[in-house]
């Protein structure tokens, strides 16, 4: 049995902790404050009784819970990210806890007149009689993913005082970064010595992804040229235009707001203009790896386009791919998928087998070596203030944890 009450004091420590990433810095773990929360890691593991902990230069955590069972079984992993995504402040949480949500709207900031409301956010419907945890409305609340590094550490410690539920050699770990896409650009996958791993970084209740976007990014740059405009007839060239122009340019339904499932995307993200210079920057996203070099293939033939149209070179494209969909990586190894969707299934809870439109640690560490389809943390609309999560769906992700564990054992006893 999960201790409901155990759960959630770990879940609002680590909430309540100051962890935001930040794109802009050249280190790892990209923010002085993710160390605090590593080290409370590192300690908290250690006093919990796990072995093999370490913590490395960048901020990297892992752990060890030794087999309790006298067959060779193969080494799983579990890991989450502990820092918060820069796109909406995480600084000062204040958590609130809803016992027996009984459907209605939530008003997490009756001054500010903020409201987390069913109408709009369907989802919360399905939690009647649960318990819901928000923020007041005016910082995220940091679900993704403290959620999952909840779940996982409740499951080492309920594993630890339950030696009757027979399991192999576990490793987890905790990175920092992930949120600005760098989490597991210094994993150590060989030290990590896992066959397989599933990152715990899902949303609802059920979700079990093998498939992300394959993604990159963009900086589309036009030099335009100022001059007095009382005078600009035939001298001035006004970047802002061009970059207009460009936008425009590009399939305007093709957007996340117009797209779903396995739809690709182009997202202008930030536009910083002047006369002179205008910068757009863009993320590049689509689950068909023939479709993505369309795409940025199509980003680089619209400013060759307008270079010409213009007779100059002002329009510069650079892109960088960031990650790709690890489906490929993990088809091959199907069973590590199936093992997870026999837990689920043991514990009564309807597995939803989709893809990410987005990407998440697992994506990359398939790439390096270390297979890591991902599943559920419970949270629901992560990066904003309407941020929430049930209590009882993180209880279950603790479930599904052990359970995992429990069946991997199992197949190999048989074997």
């Amino acid at each position: 049995m999960i201790d409901k009450d155990a759960l959630l004091k770990r879940f609002i420590s680590y909430v309540t902790t100051y962890t935001e990433s930040d794109p802009n810095s050249d280190t790892t773990p990209s923010t002085e404050c993710q160390w605090d929360l590593a080290r409370q890691l590192k300690d908290e593991l250690e006093a919990m009784g796990m072995s093999e902990v370490t913590i490395d230069e960048h901020a990297y955590v892992m752990a060890t819970l030794p087999s309790n069972v006298d067959h060779d079984v193969p080494v799983i992993g579990f890991i989450s990210h502990f820092d918060t995504t820069p796109d909406f402040t995480g600084k000062d949480v204040k958590p609130q806890i809803w016992e027996n949500y009984d459907g209605g709207d939530l008003v997490l900031n009756k001054e500010q007149n903020i409201v987390l409301s069913p109408e709009y956010f369907d989802d919360l419907k399905q939690y009647k009689g649960q318990t819901i945890v928000t923020t007041d409305g005016t910082t995220l609340l940091g679900a993704d993913d403290k959620a999952g590094i909840t779940e996982i550490m409740e499951a080492m410690k309920y594993l630890l005082e339950n030696p009757q539920v027979k399991h192999g050699k576990i490793r987890v770990g905790f990175t920092p970064d992930e949120e600005i896409g760098r989490g597991a650009h210094k994993f150590d996958v060989e030290k990590f010595g896992a066959e397989w791993a599933y990152t715990m970084d899902g949303s609802q209740i059920g979700e079990l992804e093998y498939e992300n976007f394959n993604a990159a990014g963009a900086v589309v740059t036009i030099e335009g040229k100022i001059v007095h405009p009382g005078y600009a007839k035939g001298k001035m060239v006004n970047s802002m235009y061009i970059a207009t122009d460009y936008i425009n340019s590009l399939p305007r339904l093709e957007t996340p707001e117009h797209t779903s499932d396995r739809e690709g995307f182009f997202h202008l993200y930030d536009i910083n203009g002047s006369v002179d210079n205008t910068t757009l920057e863009y993320i590049i996203r689509d689950h068909d790896k023939g479709h993505f070099e369309a795409r940025k293939q199509m980003m680089s033939q619209l400013a060759d386009e307008l270079n010409a149209q213009l007779e100059k070179e002002v329009v510069t494209v650079e892109i960088k791919d960031q990650y790709f969909n690890m489906r490929e990586k993990v088809e091959p190894v199907m069973h590590i998928v199936d093992i997870a969707e026999e837990a689920m299934k043991s514990l009564d809870i309807e597995p939803l087998i989709k893809p990410i439109r987005g990407g998440t640690d697992g994506s990359q560490l398939s790439f390096m070596g270390l297979p890591c389809p991902n599943i559920f943390a419970g949270g629901h609309n992560f990066h904003g203030r309407y941020e929430y999560v049930p209590v009882e769906s993180m209880m279950k992700a603790v479930e599904v944890i052990v359970k995992i564990t429990e069946i991997t054992a199992q197949k190999n006893a048989s074997n």
